[in-house]
């Protein structure tokens, strides 16, 4: 079940919105937000996974709310929905570019695209909804999407395959802005002149008459043939680099002689369009097309960064702890005088001698019962693999909270969240 915040005062965004997730048969769970103050305690205190907010509202102040999730991104780690009216396009754009943008909805377009953006969130649920990357990754991640040919679509892939690389602390804002570029231009290169058939002349020619290239495919894809085509596209995200490769449906086109013009002119000319594949080699490694050229791969190298969005915010600056396989992070009977964060890793838990369990970083905190109770350690737990833990004092973690009571009322959800697992896996052993 994911949970989404509906910040808007407009009765039928609302209304359509709730209409939207019935359809998706509970998975998705609208909370209305009609005003500033209630808006800002449910992003607090009931941390939706998605957030859909009516930039264009008086009565939610936008900025604000956005500068809360800046603040704390761990919390906020879900995507950004922006509704807007075409007065406020270039505030829209400019805000998506600092949130986990998911896309951007004209008011008067949002029947049409708030099904597909969820349509799309759903299919890739995996991305969005992995708040602990390093587990994941440590084996590798793939997936595959088939999308239809629309513009939004290809917008809102680009923007969650970049932000969770940029979450997962695997490339850098700059680099999340180029992959969000590299993925849009060579989406659109496949639907734009690939399935609809749109070439150069065409496109130069409705440009300068129309201004707007989506009309064109949309009267494209009134033929039947080209509106039963797709993009395929699939990932291959690994520890060191990502590998991507975009597939249509069309006849190709010849990219050796638009390579070789491309390293006698690397500039960017002042024509009105063309530049997609450009920028793809301008930011990219490795870019290769088939022989046809329907078919596109391309990798990026992942940066070397700090991997500080992974960190709650209160927690960022404290001790920093690593463990090799076999080191012991405390022993049953210790005193409790630290709760841990866990950062990596994977770590085995024994009491009396007796393996219980194994934590890694999807739970997220190591020794907070006899922590919170003041009792000593109950368990000895030990690093199974290179681990990284954060410690955490008593008196900066009260410290924190009286800052944050949030992060109190996330804390006792994620314990009531385990100790349910826990009852979960005694009534399974008590039938076996």
């Amino acid at each position: 079940m994911i949970s989404i915040a509906v910040l808007s005062s407009d009765s039928e965004i609302n209304e359509y919105a709730i209409e939207v997730c019935e359809k998706f048969r509970g998975f998705f769970v609208p909370i209305l937000c009609e005003d500033n103050i209630k808006a800002i305690e449910i992003l607090k205190y009931d941390l939706p996974d998605l957030v859909l907010i009516n930039i264009s509202d008086k009565e939610i102040d936008s900025d604000s709310i956005l500068d809360s999730m800046k603040q704390d991104p761990w919390l906020h780690y879900g995507g950004v929905l922006i509704v807007h009216k075409k007065k406020d396009e270039e505030k829209a754009e400019a805000l998506a570019r600092q949130v986990n943008s998911i896309g951007n909805i004209q008011r008067k377009e949002f029947i049409t695209y708030f099904y597909r953006a969820l349509k799309l969130v759903l299919q890739n649920k995996q991305i969005l909804f992995q708040r602990h990357f390093q587990e994941v990754l440590l084996g590798g991640m793939s997936g595959e999407l088939v999308m239809e040919n629309d513009p939004f679509d290809a917008k809102t892939y680009s923007n969650l395959v970049s932000n969770f690389l940029y979450n997962a602390g695997y490339i850098t804002f700059e680099k999340k802005q180029q992959l969000v570029v590299i993925l849009f231009e060579l989406l659109i290169n496949a639907i734009e002149h690939g399935n609809c058939r749109i070439d150069y002349e065409e496109k130069t020619k409705w440009l300068m008459e129309k201004g707007d290239i989506l009309s064109l495919i949309q009267e494209k894809k009134n033929d039947p043939e080209i509106r039963r085509r797709r993009v395929y596209i699939s990932y291959e995200i690994g520890q060191k680099r990502s590998v991507f490769t975009i597939q249509d449906e069309g006849d190709g086109f010849d990219w050796q002689t638009y390579i070789e013009k491309v390293k006698k002119e690397p500039e960017f000319s002042g024509e009105l369009h063309g530049h997609g594949i450009r920028m793809a080699l301008n930011y990219s490694d490795n870019i290769s097309f088939n022989e046809s050229g329907n078919t596109v791969s391309f990798s990026i190298s992942h940066d070397a960064v700090e991997k500080g969005s992974l960190v709650p915010g209160i927690f960022s600056r404290r001790q920093v702890m690593d463990f090799n396989p076999g080191e012991v992070v405390f022993s049953e009977g210790e005193p409790s005088n630290y709760l841990y964060y866990i950062v990596s890793g994977k770590l085995d838990v024994y009491s009396e001698g007796q393996y219980l369990s194994s934590l890694t970083p999807a739970d997220m905190f190591l020794g907070e019962m006899s922590f919170l109770l003041n009792n000593r350690r109950t368990a000895t737990v030990i690093a199974r693999e290179p681990s990284r833990l954060i410690q955490v004092s008593k008196q900066d973690f009260v410290n924190a909270i009286k800052n944050n009571p949030h992060y109190g009322i996330f804390l006792s959800r994620l314990i009531a969240q385990r100790l349910n697992r826990l009852n979960s896996r005694v009534a399974r052993l008590g039938k076996d």
